[in-house]
């Protein structure tokens, strides 16, 4: 009897032996990967030869984590050269202006002609002006992004915020020579929003049209809801089109721009539960708003 206890005993440590010989070489392999994957940044996951229920659910809860590493490394990644290019953009944008500041006083110290000094000082406070919309522009950006509450939303007539910008934008759009071709609906479009936000949508989308139209501009209003802006922009590229909501992004014909005129208009929508779109077809830009239906709908 007792030779047979000290057997199944000597068998048990064996089984705990080669358990832990198993467990540690899980723990060694595991150990080993982890450091290649955190060097290397591979997209292969973690593997182990044992059959250990826990290791294996250890293992899988790694390869978790290192998916979400690598994301957040990525998107870190991707921001930092977005930043380093925006710096680039904006220093630019910024600067142009400035240096053409300075050397209109540099002329006008070097001349007595009143008509010219008059010129000089008109052309001085033209680019002045540019440089307050450059930094409006990114204040207002730095603002909406670091907005950390919801937007409070509530039914909204989209028909009557439509017109109400419309018309405020009526001047810009005269000096332009653009005269909008308005598709409203008659029906009572009511979808859950922000009033201020939604204004401020359909002015980035109006001023799009000014820097990127060839003169014309169709505003409508459908049925469903779907809001679309309209307008021919022979000077863009479908490569370029699918860039106009990234931050910082602008196209040589409008190099009087942050580039964050459509990225705020996306920002604003997504913050309202809506989608921000663009197309371009024949030489046509369309930039759309899809609000999701409200619980009334159209009324």
């Amino acid at each position: 009897m007792v030779y047979v206890i000290i057997c199944v005993m000597a068998a048990v440590l064996v089984l705990l032996a080669i358990k832990v010989y198993l467990l540690k070489k899980s723990a060694r392999e595991i150990t080993a990967a982890l450091g290649r994957k955190l060097k290397d940044d591979t997209n292969t996951g973690l593997r182990i030869s044992g059959r250990d229920k826990d290791m294996r659910t250890l293992t899988a809860e790694l390869n978790t984590q290192l998916r979400e590493l690598r994301k957040e490394h990525l998107i870190y990644h991707q921001g930092n050269t977005e930043l380093k290019n925006a710096i680039t953009n904006i220093s630019h944008d910024i600067r142009t202006p400035l240096t053409a500041i300075c050397g209109y006083l540099e002329m006008m110290e070097k001349t007595g002609d009143p008509e010219k000094r008059a010129r000089y000082l008109s052309i001085m406070k033209d680019r002045t002006e540019l440089l307050k919309q450059l930094t409006d522009e990114l204040f207002r950006y730095s603002i909406i992004v670091s907005e950390e509450k919801e937007l409070e939303l509530s039914e909204v007539f989209i028909n009557q915020v439509l017109a109400e910008s419309i018309s405020s934008f009526y001047p810009v759009l005269s000096e332009k020579g653009i005269t909008p071709v308005l598709e409203i609906t008659d029906e009572h479009i009511m979808r859950m929003a922000n009033k201020a936000a939604l204004s401020r949508i359909f002015s980035n989308l109006m001023n799009n049209a000014v820097k990127y139209s060839d003169g014309d501009l169709i505003i409508r209003l459908s049925e469903t809801g779907e809001i679309t802006f309209s307008n021919s922009a022979k000077e863009l590229s479908a490569v370029e089109v699918e860039q106009l909501f990234d931050r910082f992004y602008t196209v040589e014909s409008a190099r009087n721009s942050t580039g964050l005129g459509l990225s705020i208009v996306r920002t604003l929508a997504q913050r309202m539960g809506a989608s921000a779109s663009a197309a371009y077809e024949n030489g046509v830009l369309t930039v759309s708003i899809i609000f999701p239906t409200s619980g009334g709908g159209s009324q």
